[in-house]
């Protein structure tokens, strides 16, 4: 059975940053491009970042230069590292293969507010 469990969410002030990990079980990570989604209430889910399986990595605009997708196969888990965070980047943050392979997991709320 496949679990995707996110968690690291949290409340932080405009500026702060969080670390997200995404821990997942009955996957060979490694071999799956994996990806960092988020939705904001009354909004679609939409991607924020993907990291393929050889550790290439790509961003939407508003997280380059701000966010780091990373991985660990050994600890399958995936990773958002997020810096200067702003109230926009307040959603529940998932992740997934960019197909939305697996079931999607609880996600963790990030709230950015001073």
């Amino acid at each position: 059975q496949v679990q995707l469990v996110e968690s690291g969410g949290g409340l932080v002030q405009p500026g702060g940053s969080l670390r997200l990990s995404c821990t997942t079980s009955g996957i060979i990570l490694s071999i799956n491009t994996m990806g960092w989604y988020r939705q904001a209430p009354g909004k679609r889910r939409d991607v924020v970042a993907f990291i393929t399986s050889s550790g290439g990595t790509s961003y939407v605009d508003s997280a380059k230069g701000r966010f780091t997708i990373s991985r660990d196969n050994a600890k399958n888990t995936v990773y958002l590292q997020m810096n200067s965070l702003k109230p926009e980047d307040t959603a529940v943050y998932y992740c997934n293969t960019p197909s939305a392979r697996f079931s999607w997991g609880q996600g963790t709320q990030v709230t950015v507010s001073s």
